[in-house]
């Protein structure tokens, strides 16, 4: 059974992402009610956006790119995103940092 609402396991993270596309660089451009806004390079066709997603998380994460995944919003532009093996709040702190 997936969970699809953001919440905090023992070892995993589900935050909500807000995806803008087609910028001039990847990267987390802030924060608003508990949503990570993230703008990347890539298109949002064939899932280019999604696979920039992952690459760019599990890069500022650390995490391997397997441990990042989109469990609902692989269509939108809004996300939910699951990491395994950190909690929320490692996750925010990770995200927050320049």
């Amino acid at each position: 059974m997936t969970n699809r609402q953001p919440s905090k396991t023992r070892s995993d993270a589900v935050i909500k992402v807000k995806v803008i596309p087609r910028a001039s660089r990847n990267q987390i451009v802030g924060f608003e009610e508990k949503m990570i806004k993230v703008k990347l390079t890539a298109p949002p066709v064939e899932g280019r956006a999604n696979k920039a997603l992952k690459e760019l998380l599990a890069k500022r994460l650390a995490v391997s790119k397997g441990s990042v995944d989109i469990i609902s919003g692989e269509q939108s532009s809004q996300k939910l995103v699951r990491i395994h093996g950190l909690s929320t709040e490692e996750v925010y702190a990770l995200l927050r940092k320049p």
